[in-house]
């Protein structure tokens, strides 16, 4: 794939203009903080029958998933294992127009983006790739759809990019159930999510390694005893997704809740599925990077032809012409690192993290400094608001701590390196 193709154009056109109508009108109380995303992201759906699309993918991959394990509870042979690629992402079949769709919302309104990315992308898919039929058939056709929304809750205060290691959040077994107890910080959609996917360590009470404790991965649902969920942070970018804490006091589950209904899932303990939501995660961080410089330059062009001083365009000015021959630079790379990642993607070949780490790297900070270039090109107007590229400015920023920080994809991209 090397370039978009007319069908792709078309969808582009389709969500400019539902931009115009339905998201532009309502910058300023997503932008405030006042107005949760997701109800335009919901109209989003409707309009362009993305709900439905996932929908039916959800229902005809569950409909396989009973229809096989009905043949093996009755004795005969099982049929083909569901294709696990469909089942973590209903829409993968449609992967450059979700690309498309992405970029475009990410020029206007990144923080909307993320939130409903984080659900589908990061909620959604864990419980599809981990859960057991019967959890596929309570949470996922709600999440998918937006009737629900879902959080993916791995951060903590004290952990940071050691997730795993400085994970603090721990259950104890209780008869058949677990008892839950911690904090969650920076969880996106935390403030309002119905379902959250949460991460803790196993104690088993025997005083071994706490870094070494094995990983379980729970569904909760809102308004659960014991399980708080707090008040929408206040951030430099990305206001318009709402970012929170979660705390777990005593939160007694029962097994249903555990994903796989099992310690010893097949796939690995809740560190692997968490590795594989990291490349999901940093893969989008490119496609939401080129949204940012892909409006940046847009903004750039159209200012550079309109602006004039001394009598001519600032276009006609060499320094700016480098502004802007650079930020076409970035655009062409990161474009160019999207359309690889979605060819192979295509062809059922996922990058390994130590690639997914390295587009999100580059992209991130490309993003960044071409908005801020941008700022700089608009002069006294790109530090108002009214001209939104501060605002682009903003929210580029997060992207290099959004998904791991950008110091720690140094090092996933090194240590792939040294282990060829």
């Amino acid at each position: 794939m090397f370039e978009w193709s007319e069908t792709d154009e078309m969808i582009r056109e389709s969500v400019r203009a539902f931009i115009d109508k339905e998201v532009r009108p309502h910058i300023d109380e997503l932008e405030h903080g006042e107005l949760p995303p997701y109800d335009i992201m919901r109209t989003l759906f409707s309009q362009f029958g993305l709900d439905v699309m996932a929908g039916e993918a959800v229902d005809k991959m569950l409909a396989k998933e009973q229809a096989r394990a009905a043949r093996i509870a009755a004795g005969e042979p099982a049929p083909e294992k569901p294709d696990k690629k469909s089942a973590s992402n209903p829409l993968a079949a449609q992967g450059s127009m979700a690309a498309v769709l992405v970029s475009e919302l990410t020029g206007v309104t990144l923080g909307s983006v993320a939130a409903v990315g984080v659900s589908l992308g990061l909620g959604a898919a864990t419980i599809a790739a981990r859960g057991t039929l019967a959890q596929k058939q309570r949470w996922l056709k709600d999440i998918v759809t937006l009737k629900k929304v879902a959080a993916w809750a791995i951060t903590e205060p004290d952990s940071g990019s050691d997730a795993f290691g400085g994970m603090k959040t721990y259950v104890r077994r209780d008869g058949e159930d677990y008892i839950l107890n911690g904090q969650k910080t920076f969880i996106t959609n935390g403030p309002f999510a119905d379902t959250v996917v949460v991460y803790a360590k196993l104690d088993e009470g025997d005083g071994g390694d706490k870094r070494d404790r094995k990983v379980l991965t729970f569904v909760l649902d809102k308004g659960m005893e014991g399980f708080t969920q707090g008040k929408p942070f206040k951030k430099m970018g990305m206001h318009s997704s709402p970012t929170g804490e979660l705390f777990f006091d005593n939160v007694r589950l029962s097994k249903d809740r555990l994903l796989g209904e099992t310690e010893d899932h097949q796939g690995g303990d809740g560190r692997e599925s968490a590795r594989a939501s990291f490349i999901v995660e940093r893969v989008g961080c490119a496609i939401l990077s080129m949204g940012i410089i892909n409006e940046c330059h847009r903004l750039c062009i159209e200012y550079a032809k309109s602006r004039k001083l001394w009598g001519q365009e600032i276009g006609r000015f060499q320094l700016v012409q480098l502004k802007l021959a650079e930020m076409e630079i970035a655009r062409l790379n990161v474009e160019n690192m999207v359309f690889r990642a979605l060819e192979s993607s295509a062809a059922g070949k996922m990058p390994t993290l130590a690639q997914a780490s390295a587009m999100k790297l580059y992209s991130t900070r490309a993003a960044t400094d071409v908005a801020m270039e941008a700022v700089q090109l608009f002069g006294g107007n790109g530090y108002m608001a009214e001209y939104r590229v501060e605002q682009l400015a903003r929210d580029a920023k997060s992207l290099m701590i959004y998904a791991g920080s950008n110091e720690i994809q140094v090092t996933h991209v090194a240590k792939g390196l040294l282990a060829q």
